[in-house]
């Protein structure tokens, strides 16, 4: 996996809105709307500045699409808020991190995903913390007592390691990393209530970053971009690589989706596809993710 140049999101139309009502949320002829997972957002971003920088008008992708100018603004919110965005109609398209629940298909309709890649929750910790070396291997069980607070120092973990509180940070407990972690790992025991949560992946990176006493379940793909700033843990005995996570050996992983209510309009579509090309898998390979394709 290569690692990626440092996203910048003042180079990108990322856009926060809010519609009333159930209008969908493009204002004029030539704008998408994507809203939903904060991991997924920039992916979308980066393949969108390309988009539009390469043609700057629908028409010049095909003489039958509009004479218009390429707007597509990506706003992030959570997995939970790109399904729901799709099923009000403030959205032309949900970003998930996470497989879209059998009752939301239902309350969508007509329901259609696209999948754009796979990334995993990689149990992390800072590079100064000891217990990359005296502990690279954490059981499941492990993971269960150091995030429910069961143990509350590092020396709980291994009598080798500092006398040191565990910082625990998650993902806010409403979004799709955090619902994905809660399946595969903590089952049915809560996180403690003294977890810092971050309002996005990339909050809880830098969090585990500044803090030696920190672990979370950072992104696959965060993590590679913060090589050598934050290690990967094994779970189990098992390496978060892309060939594990790829054969489901390394089991804490997720689809990264684009969603969406009906038939797409061929703009849409030409954007999608897009997305879907061997350019925009390139792009999401880049940023660390495992590409669909």
């Amino acid at each position: 996996m290569h690692r990626f140049f440092r996203f910048l999101f003042t180079s990108i139309m990322i856009m926060s809105f809010v519609i009333a009502g159930n209008q969908l949320a493009v204002a004029a002829d030539g704008q998408i709307f994507f809203k939903g997972s904060s991991t997924l957002a920039p992916v979308i971003s980066q393949v969108a500045q390309q988009f539009m920088e390469k043609y700057g008008t629908w028409n010049k992708i095909d003489a039958s699409l509009p004479d218009a100018k390429i707007e597509i603004f990506v706003s992030g919110g959570g997995s939970g808020e790109g399904v729901k965005a799709v099923l009000d109609g403030t959205s032309n398209f949900g970003m998930t991190a996470r497989t879209v629940k059998e009752e939301e298909k239902k309350a969508i309709g007509d329901y259609h995903e696209f999948h754009i890649g796979t990334d995993a929750l990689t149990i992390s910790v800072n590079p100064d913390n000891k217990v990359c070396q005296v502990k690279p291997n954490l059981t499941k069980d492990e993971l269960v007592k150091i995030f429910s607070g069961e143990y509350r120092t590092w020396n709980n973990l291994d009598p080798a390691l500092a006398k040191e509180e565990i910082v625990v940070v998650i993902r806010d407990i409403g979004g799709g990393a955090h619902e994905v972690f809660q399946k595969s790992i903590m089952k049915k025991v809560d996180v403690t209530p003294s977890a810092i949560q971050s309002p996005s992946m990339g909050a809880l990176v830098t969090k585990v970053i500044e803090n030696k006493n920190a672990i979370g379940y950072a992104s696959f793909g965060m993590v590679n971009v913060h090589e050598g700033e934050i290690i990967p843990l094994k779970v189990d005995g098992v390496e978060p690589t892309v060939e594990n996570i790829l054969d489901g050996t390394y089991y804490v992983s997720r689809p990264l989706l684009v969603v969406k209510k009906g038939n797409m309009s061929p703009i849409e579509k030409a954007f999608i596809d897009e997305l879907l090309s061997a350019e925009g898998m390139k792009i999401v390979e880049q940023m660390g993710f495992v590409p669909a394709k």
